[in-house]
């Protein structure tokens, strides 16, 4: 196995960004160009590389992008179709209002058709709001396996206004789903920072400005994933559609920690649960009837509390691996199951891992980054594989190839004039 340097080109990034990147035949990988000074609202263009012939592809460009937006970036294929979806800021960003968490929206593009959007989450931040849309941001868009469904996390417009008036912490960043084929039409007449949707979208995860300490109430709810092709198994062997995720608790000293939840998703996502699906002019919207988010770790009194990453699945939903510290206060991969039990630690590092924690979609291993280099570990072997020597150029966002044949990751390169950018590198088994 040996590295090959896929992109060239010094002179801008070509950042995968934890994100599902490769093509459904594994013949592209997505990407966005953003800066590291300006981040994704001062990038306006998303492109697409061939791995075999090196041919780069513009599949969404902004004409006229500023350091204000509208902004584009954090691009995923579909496992099913060719398509991509991605951050879109919304088109009206100016200095005043420049792109921000609660200012953007999924955007789709086909291959076959780019720089077409197709808006995926709808948008209606008029009262009375409208079932089905969103009244903020999305991000981190991520389809499931049968492409039916994007989860995403969200940060809400209405409540960020509440928190400018009030000082108070109303606009916590939480989890939402959307599913395919159920279109959701917004009038514009209010607003024009409304618009229609293809797809119906809800938030799922119930967040809340100050939980009460030792309980399971969380403020912020982040670094989530999918579970399985289409869930988890159950007892009685049914799939539970869910979606794995950190959540920040209080402990009994009132501080915060971060801990592994599970939400469970329900088929029919358009039936009202506790409170309206569209909330209403001082509340969040309230996930649908059928949704139950569990908590699955317990570090929160322990000597050395907290756990982190994006909380990913293996490829049958069986386990998820996650970051938390081992008894000698150091950052290890642990593994739960979704049904719950207790974390098991899987590496055995002296020093930090770092993260990158990514399962073969074909096997229970899976590659993360320690010491500046990428470990491929076989779940029940206590030592890893090292795929890359250490190196001084940091390595970072692996991703898988459908086939588990194909692995790519960023690594950030100097050109001559010492300025550093992302270029992708592969890995062939």
């Amino acid at each position: 196995m040996e590295e090959q340097q896929l992109t060239n080109d010094l002179s801008y990034n070509h950042d995968l960004d934890n994100n599902d990147n490769f093509s459904p035949d594994d013949q592209w990988l997505v990407y966005d160009t953003r800066t590291e000074k300006g981040g994704i609202g001062a990038n306006g263009k998303i492109e697409k590389i061939n791995i075999e012939t090196g041919e780069k592809q513009v599949l969404y460009q902004i004409k006229q992008n500023t350091a204000y937006g509208p902004g584009v970036g954090a691009v995923s294929y579909s496992h099913i179709e060719n398509e991509v979806v991605f951050i879109h800021g919304l088109n009206n960003a100016t200095k005043d209002y420049p792109y921000e968490q609660w200012r953007r929206t999924g955007v789709i593009v086909r291959d076959n058709t780019p720089n077409q959007p197709i808006f995926m989450d709808a948008r209606d931040i008029s009262y009375p709001f409208t079932p089905g849309a969103l009244r903020g941001g999305t991000h981190r868009h991520e389809y499931s396996k049968d492409g039916h469904w994007i989860g995403f996390t969200y940060n809400d417009a209405i409540l960020k206004k509440m928190e400018d008036e009030t000082g108070l912490p109303y606009n916590l960043r939480t989890i939402g789903v959307s599913k395919k084929d159920t279109p959701v039409s917004v009038s514009k007449t209010n607003n024009e920072e409304n618009f229609s949707g293809e797809w119906f979208s809800v938030l799922v995860v119930t967040v809340v400005p100050n939980p009460a300490p030792g309980s399971d109430q969380i403020s912020r709810a982040a670094g989530d994933s999918w579970i399985g092709p289409s869930g988890y198994p159950k007892k009685n062997g049914a799939l539970q559609r869910a979606r794995a995720f950190i959540g920040t608790v209080k402990n009994k000293k009132g501080e915060n920690v971060d801990e592994v939840f599970v939400v469970e998703i329900p088929n029919d996502i358009s039936i009202p649960g506790d409170g309206p699906l569209e909330g209403t002019a001082t509340t969040m919207p309230s996930p649908p009837k059928g949704t139950r988010q569990r908590r699955l770790t317990f570090t929160s009194e322990s000597d050395f509390p907290g756990c982190e990453e994006i909380v990913r699945s293996s490829f049958d939903g069986s386990l998820l691996a996650f970051i938390a510290r081992d008894n000698k206060n150091i950052k290890q991969v642990f593994t739960i199951s979704p049904t719950g039990g207790s974390p098991i630690q899987q590496t055995f590092h002296p020093t930090d891992i770092t993260g990158g924690i990514r399962w073969n979609p074909t096997n229970k291993s899976l590659i993360y980054t320690w010491n500046n280099s990428l470990i491929y570990l076989t779940i029940g072997q206590k030592e890893g594989q090292m795929l890359t020597e250490p190196t001084n150029n940091p390595i970072s966002n692996p991703v898988w190839s459908h086939n588990g044949k194909i692995l790519a990751y960023n690594k950030t390169l100097p050109n001559e004039e010492g300025i550093t950018t992302k270029q992708i590198f592969l890995i062939h088994f």
